[in-house]
């Protein structure tokens, strides 16, 4: 078979990772991303399990280990700053990750270690443009793009994050809605930072009425803020109405509700008010059946975002990238066949990922002052036993027990 033409929308992790293999094995690849450069912004991410495994398979783990971030554990800390419970990274090679993962890095560096990496693999980018509309056949897929011009190609992969386009194109007329809200939304920005503030451990302060703030240390002159609101009853039209409002008016909103939080968050709201590096979102799961439509097939948070709060988007977007890439490779001739083997493969483990129970979320975002006590008590005890590290020690490296499957159609790059 000659090779594919492949259209991939959306230049983030989880378009370029499907690149990185794709190119590899001979096919035509081009990433088109609406930014006008090279989104390398973002705050802290990380890799964990099968997304490891990934990732060394790739050859890039030791690229990755020169730009991680020095982040050794989560302290919870009280209104005073106290600390009454910390949890250390796992840092011993062996067993599951801790809340705070081995693999740590701004999401900035790792765009731009894919970037790299694809490009030497002659993978075409598009910036400033994006997918207006597409119409397919057996054959082929017409993409129409923002800038008026088409392109025909093989197969087009949407990844272009939980708020899809290509999802939404493709989803039945009857399609449930493929959101599932967990009740929290987030927001998290950069603030200045100095030696003094800089911090391996990262603090987190649990506010009362459903709040939590944490602040990471990334290097010594930026630091990142990160507030969660879970909401109430009468909040939710409101949060809605909020997410749509400009950027003033979203720090307006966060600004009135943590005011009174204590802690830092003074100085943490003062920082608000001039960061240019602003984010809110509600924090949801993208759950779907419909991965793919004839010669169209999602990818990462576009097919099964876990949610923010799961610590596997990042992992689930590599896994997936590398398991359709294997798939279409084994069936370049049969495209439906190797999206049905996607779904086969991939779908026990992003339904391991996606397993939040919504209770969970209200234990760890406490309402009162006695239950943030009674979390601190818990956490503190559990700690003190040292059952953490027995049980990331000793806990599988794979999620659920799901294992990455051999492709031996990819090239591995594989390195220590």
């Amino acid at each position: 078979m000659p090779p594919l033409r492949i259209l991939i929308c959306g230049g983030g992790c989880a378009g370029p990772a499907l690149a990185f293999w794709l190119a590899r094995a001979g096919h035509d690849i081009t990433i088109c991303e609406r930014s006008s450069a090279l989104r390398a912004t973002g705050a802290q991410i990380d890799l964990r399990a099968q997304g490891i495994n990934v990732v060394k398979r790739m050859g890039l783990l030791p690229t990755i280990r020169r730009h991680l971030v020095e982040e050794d554990g989560v302290a919870f800390v009280d209104s005073q700053g106290k600390v009454k419970a910390t949890l250390l990274a796992n840092k011993s090679g062996k067993g599951a990750q801790s809340a705070t993962s081995e693999y740590e890095i701004m999401r900035g560096d790792l765009v731009r270690i894919l970037y790299e990496a694809t490009t030497m693999d002659n993978v075409h980018y598009m910036f400033g443009v994006t997918v207006e509309s597409f119409e397919q056949d057996d054959k082929h897929v017409v993409a129409h793009f923002s800038d008026h011009t088409t392109g025909t190609y093989d197969l087009l992969v949407g990844a272009d994050g939980q708020g899809s386009r290509i999802r939404k194109a493709i989803l039945p007329p009857d399609a449930p809605n493929p959101y599932r809200r967990l009740g929290l939304n987030i927001a998290y920005y950069f603030i200045p930072g100095s030696p003094e503030t800089y911090a391996r451990i990262r603090p987190t302060y649990h506010a009362g009425r459903g709040r939590l703030i944490f602040r990471r240390s990334h290097n010594d002159t930026e630091t990142q803020i990160y507030l969660f609101y879970r909401n109430h009853d009468n909040d939710a039209a409101e949060m809605e109405a909020m997410l749509r409002a400009s950027p003033d008016q979203q720090k307006q909103y966060w600004t009135s509700r943590f005011k009174d939080a204590g802690w830092q968050t003074p100085i943490f709201l003062e920082g608000m008010k001039t960061t240019q590096n602003w984010y809110c979102q509600e924090v949801v799961q993208v759950k779907t059946d419909t991965w793919s439509k004839g010669r169209v097939v999602l990818l990462g948070d576009a097919a099964h975002c876990p949610s923010p709060f799961s610590g596997m988007g990042t992992t689930g977007s590599f896994v997936g990238a590398y398991v359709l890439a294997g798939e279409i490779c084994q069936n370049s001739e049969d495209l439906p066949r190797a999206f049905q083997r996607y779904d086969e493969v991939l779908r026990p483990f992003v339904n391991e990922i996606q397993k939040i129970n919504p209770w969970f979320v209200k234990l760890a975002l406490p309402e009162t002052a006695w239950g943030v006590a009674i979390l601190h008590f818990v956490v503190g005890l559990i700690c003190w036993l040292r059952i953490p590290q027995l049980v990331a020690r000793f806990s599988s490296e794979e999620k659920g027990g799901w294992k990455v499957p051999e492709y031996p159609e990819l090239k591995y790059g594989e390195k220590s």
